[in-house]
């Protein structure tokens, strides 16, 4: 990630905020640990004083905001804790699904045995996700979420409540890589390779749009494109269609 130029991941920017597309697999701002480098900091190289406003998960991908200044941080911060934003997202989940469209109501607590994972309780708070398939390929189904609620993990523990998991999803799914030779028949590896090589070999969820409103009260539509390894996945189950 430290080779990449910051610039490569912008994909909105103003003199209030700016948005990027998030790489999966990169904190978006420091844990507690500390140890590991976060796309804020990285993002604070170029932008000294930049403010969190909102985070992904470190496996997804996706938009991601943040403030470039105190009265935006706040303007912006209001937004998500009133549920003024629109969320959008994208996955690949495992399965093809009676419902094609509807929506998960279940509240959302921390596992108290397991740490750092979440579980459906009625303890927890609420969090309500709306679903709509986008593709079915019968082994996956690519799907739309938007999330009305903010909770930890929201998508990843309502697609597995529904009985599809997100693909690769190791805490609250089978986490197995999206392999070519499982749905292609006359699936060959070169000579060269000992092994086959994932097509996707992270979780299938990416941010894609997000909606909020500007310090000057304009609406904003702000998109984050799918990251290759999803692409390259997308086409070969399309061909395979």
């Amino acid at each position: 990630m430290a080779s990449h130029k910051i610039k490569d991941f912008i994909v909105f920017e103003n003199e209030n905020l700016i948005a990027l597309n998030k790489p999966s697999g990169l904190l978006s701002i420091p844990d507690r640990e500390g140890k590991e480098i976060s796309l804020k900091e990285i993002l604070t190289e170029h932008y000294p004083g930049v403010f969190t406003v909102h985070r992904l998960d470190r496996e997804t991908s996706g938009l991601i905001v943040f403030a470039k200044n105190a009265e935006a941080h706040k303007h912006l911060s209001r937004q998500f804790e009133n549920r003024k934003t629109v969320k959008i997202y994208q996955g690949l989940v495992i399965g093809s699904l009676q419902q094609k469209e509807g929506t998960v109501d279940a509240p959302i607590a921390e596992n108290m045995v397991k740490r750092g994972t979440m579980i459906i309780h009625r303890r927890g708070k609420q969090a309500i996700t709306d679903f709509k398939v986008l593709q079915d390929f019968k082994i996956y189904s690519r799907v739309q979420f938007q999330i009305h609620t903010g909770r930890t993990h929201q998508i990843r523990v309502h697609a597995k409540e529904m009985g599809h998991p997100l693909v690769c999803d190791a805490i609250y799914g089978d986490g197995k890589p999206v392999l070519l030779s499982a749905f292609k028949n006359k699936f060959k590896l070169s000579k060269d390779e000992p092994d086959e090589r994932p097509l996707l070999n992270r979780l299938a969820l990416h941010a894609f749009q997000l909606q909020i409103e500007d310090l000057n009260g304009e609406m904003l539509l702000l998109e984050a494109p799918l990251h290759k390894d999803l692409r390259a996945t997308l086409q070969q189950l399309e061909k395979r269609k």
